[in-house]
């Protein structure tokens, strides 16, 4: 799983790359199909990979919290602002994703 993991990183890293290497002139003169595919599958693969990581936190970040409250009840309030703070800010970071995605799409 970490393999095909880490080999969806590279490809979406390398892709965005790819796409993000021409200059505002060839930009304009860009009309190869090949660039618009690349592009759509950066940003496609961006928010996926954002999308998926950003579950697997906020999953494993929740079931931390309810194994703490779960081993002490007091402990509860003292767990919460933490939590709602880790959430927002993974959901940030997957937020950012989109927002990424969204500038690529433009690019097209």
């Amino acid at each position: 799983m970490k393999t095909s993991l880490w080999f969806l990183t590279i490809a979406a890293l390398w892709l965005v790359c790819l796409s993000s290497t021409a200059t505002a002139a060839e930009a304009a003169a860009v009309t190869d199909s090949g660039a618009k595919v690349a592009i759509a599958l950066a940003s496609g693969l961006a928010i996926a990979i954002a999308a998926f990581g950003a579950a697997l936190g906020q999953g494993k970040l929740a079931a931390t919290a309810m194994e703490s409250i779960g081993r002490n009840p007091n402990a509860a309030d003292k767990l919460f602002t933490p939590l709602l703070l880790g959430l927002a800010f993974i959901e940030a970071l997957a937020i950012y994703a989109l927002l990424i995605a969204f500038l690529l799409q433009l690019k097209i």
